[in-house]
């Protein structure tokens, strides 16, 4: 019986799973995870899971009972290394398991706070359900609380924290690796709203503290006291197992638009594989729900021998404060902007342009929008500037005049 491994039972790695059984593959599928438990989702750990409306229901992915019923093997343990001559995979208990197609789904790490005390007790990140559990108990006891970083994770978690907090972030503007200046003032403004402390162009020098987090040393000397820091710096992709078994390995794992990588046998699928991206034109690594969850069915797809070049398109979402922000699309690269809709009474999305091209639209509390932008990508090609100039920058209106 062909057997398909998957290492990795994140949201990618189920998805897999889930998609083989789908197209009718019959055959072995077995699931390796590190962490405890059924797999689970990330999304919530830094929004509903940590402000408690959410429970370990909510985010588990399905239910044991199903995993049974599709006949998914569910193996706890962590894979040591990947023999490809010998098509086996060896766990560090010395379990060894064969494979006839291997997917890695890896997933990525946290990167580390690179200054002196980043290690003592009270400094946090999360990425896990333990993390987020070990968190949530000591946001109780906290008073004086520090987020390092900017982006999603970290605001999220100031979101939901339930009290002030200060935000130090290196860049000149919070979320600036996937926003535009437009957005990243107006969640910088929410954020103040709501009582918390943005720094920006502020990096951190020092972690101190006697055995446990006491002061955040910033770059310019200042002193914030703290008592919890969390750190969320940006993540990279988890490719020791790649490595070492000799597959290329770039800033992620290396696949091709089928994800295969540069062993026919194996693929790579989600927040570790660096993939040739249609929408930015070169080689990308995404880190997101709808990434993973595209890739797993592309990558089964292939299993199955009905191969389809991957071409999905990007799309994000981060909630805040009671402001949705989702996001379609790649805006690396763009050079001109339009805003639409009421910036003031947020609801408003931001549009923008690569080459004279809708590259991305941003949209804040106005969904229709951004499934307007969906589906106007989805149309291919996507609309230039004069075309969205000529429907008032009405992104419904837009896409019905292509229809039309």
């Amino acid at each position: 019986m062909e057997t398909v491994l998957v290492v990795g039972a994140g949201q990618s790695g189920f998805g897999v799973a889930t998609s083989l059984r789908d197209k009718g593959f019959d055959g072995r599928v077995v699931l390796i995870g590190d962490e405890p438990g059924l797999p689970y989702q990330r999304p919530p750990l830094s929004k509903g899971y940590l402000a408690g409306t959410a429970g370990d229901a909510q985010l588990r992915l399905r239910a044991e009972d199903f995993f049974e019923e599709k006949g998914i093997e569910l193996i706890g343990g962590r894979v040591a290394s990947v023999d490809r001559d010998g098509a086996k995979v060896v766990l560090e208990d010395g379990t060894v398991h064969q494979y006839d197609h291997l997917v890695l789904a890896t997933g990525s790490r946290n990167r580390v706070l690179p200054v002196p005390g980043s290690t003592l007790d009270g400094v946090f990140t999360l990425r896990t359900k333990d993390d987020a559990d070990v968190l949530r108990a000591a946001l109780e006891r906290a008073e004086n609380v520090v987020v390092v970083g900017g982006g999603f994770i970290g605001l999220e978690f100031a979101a939901h924290a339930g009290r002030p907090v200060t935000i130090v972030e290196a860049q000149d503007r919070l979320m600036a690796r996937v926003a535009t200046p437009e957005v990243s003032a107006y969640f910088a403004a929410l954020h103040e709203e709501a009582g918390h402390t943005v720094l920006l162009g502020q990096g951190v020098a020092a972690v101190r503290g006697e055995n446990r987090v006491a002061e955040v040393e910033l770059s310019d000397g200042s002193v914030l006291l703290a008592d919890l820091v969390l750190v969320g710096v940006g993540v990279e992709p988890r490719t020791r197992l790649a490595e070492e078994a000799g597959l290329a390995v770039a800033n992620g794992v290396v696949v091709d638009e089928h994800l295969r990588t540069s062993d026919p046998k194996i693929s790579a699928v989600g927040d570790c594989a660096n993939f040739p991206c249609v929408q930015a034109g070169t080689a990308t690594r995404l880190e997101s729900v709808q990434n993973a969850v595209d890739q797993a069915r592309a990558a089964a797809a292939a299993i199955v021998g009905e191969p389809a070049p991957y071409d999905s398109l990007p799309w994000f979402w981060t909630d805040q404060l009671g402001a949705k922000l989702q996001i379609a699309g790649i805006l690396t690269g763009a050079e001109r902007t339009v805003v639409t809709g009421d910036r003031e009474g947020g609801k408003f999305s931001v549009l923008s342009f690569r080459d004279g091209v809708l590259a991305g639209v941003e949209s804040v509390n106005r969904p229709p929008d951004h499934i307007a932008a969906r589906r106007l990508f989805a149309a291919d090609p996507a609309p230039r500037f004069e075309t969205l100039e000529a429907n008032g920058f009405d992104l419904k209106a837009t896409f019905a005049s292509t229809r039309g």
